[in-house]
């Protein structure tokens, strides 16, 4: 490529770059990537001209850098993050007809840390499109996407077994978005024979991290929650309310395997909190059974004739500790005891 191109391809990103900045006091984010999807374009088209080893992406990266020295966006980094951006999902709009362009503008709706993250992580187009739409629609952070790709959120969303289009018609498709399968408490440390108190106190304890394994719009209510029925006292382990599906949400935990009549006294629970707690502008209350383990057929047969919504799910520990090894490591106590003593 001689000098007189190259100086013309400059010229031109140049002024590009000056119309969206004039834009981008509006738009921040969507003009700087549409920027950036413009300069992955022509960085494509012109690299074809370049032999290797001819530092193209270096050279570029100076010469933008003297045009902009108060950008950070034409680090050698970035640069070359903007092209992998760029070939990454252009291999996917390339085959698109009809939705390549509302694909492309959702690329522009996330911050370029999070279209960074999708690309590094993903291992597939389905699941960055799928990490793309759920940032737009819940408006997550980095970190919490990060998390949600690290845990396989895409693989575990809205897959719990549930009779949610038998007993929600007008309301199931929202109803199946706030459930997983399974449930992945990685955030918790328990000994090898934890009992359902234990776990139940453990996720409250973290429930900043168990807030964000559930999903956004929950917002918790309480633990243990006394409900009175008739002369007698009942309790629910967990009592959330769904700011989006505007109900109530029962959730119980179980440390063994599913049984069909934990489904039962799920439906007992559901029926008595939309007896005595849910309002007139409530929408029916939801369950939730999240098991140690499950036998998807025995799920299926005990809800088929229940008529409040339930849906069933697993539950995973990945950091889960022997007693042996828990009951060995130093508490806080030990810590300040030995601060103490020095």
């Amino acid at each position: 490529m001689d000098l007189v191109k190259y100086k013309d391809i400059i010229i031109d990103l140049k002024e590009k770059f000056k119309t969206h900045q004039i834009k981008a006091s509006i738009k921040v984010n969507s003009e700087l990537l549409e920027f950036y999807w413009y300069m992955g374009k022509k960085i494509i088209e012109i690299q074809k001209d370049y032999k290797w080893g001819s530092k193209f992406l270096e050279n570029l990266s100076k010469d933008l850098s003297k045009e902009f020295p108060d950008v950070k966006g034409f680090s050698y980094r970035n640069i070359r993050a903007i092209k992998q951006w760029y070939l990454f999902w252009q291999q996917l709009v390339a085959k698109m007809e009809n939705s390549k362009q509302q694909l492309v503008s959702q690329l522009f709706q996330i911050p370029w840390g999070h279209n960074l993250v999708i690309i590094q992580k993903c291992k597939n187009l389905d699941e960055a499109i799928f990490y793309v739409q759920n940032t737009i629609k819940h408006g997550i952070s980095r970190s919490v996407l990060i998390h949600q790709i690290e845990s396989g959120l895409f693989f575990r969303d809205k897959k719990a077994i549930n009779n949610f289009d038998k007993t929600l018609p007008n309301n199931s498709d929202l109803a199946k978005e706030i459930t997983k399968d399974p449930y992945i408490f990685d955030f918790l440390t328990l000994s090898d024979d934890y009992k359902e108190k234990e776990l139940e106190k453990a996720l409250i304890d973290n429930i900043k991290d168990f807030l964000i394994e559930l999903g956004s719009g929950f917002a918790f209510v309480g633990k243990q929650y006394n409900l009175k029925v008739g002369n007698s006292d009942f309790r629910i382990d967990l009592l959330f309310y769904h700011i989006k599906l505007h109900c109530y949400v029962v959730i119980e935990l179980k440390t063994t395997e599913f049984k069909p009549e934990y489904a039962g006294k799920l439906n007992f629970y559901i029926s008595a909190v939309d007896g005595e707690l849910k309002s007139e502008i409530d929408n029916p209350t939801i369950g939730i059974l999240i098991c140690k383990s499950k036998d998807d057929l025995i799920v299926e047969y005990s809800l088929k004739d229940i008529n409040k919504p339930i849906g069933v799910s697993e539950y995973n520990l990945t950091k889960e500790l022997p007693k042996e090894l828990k009951n060995s490591l130093p508490t806080i106590e030990d810590f300040k005891r030995v601060s103490n003593e020095n």
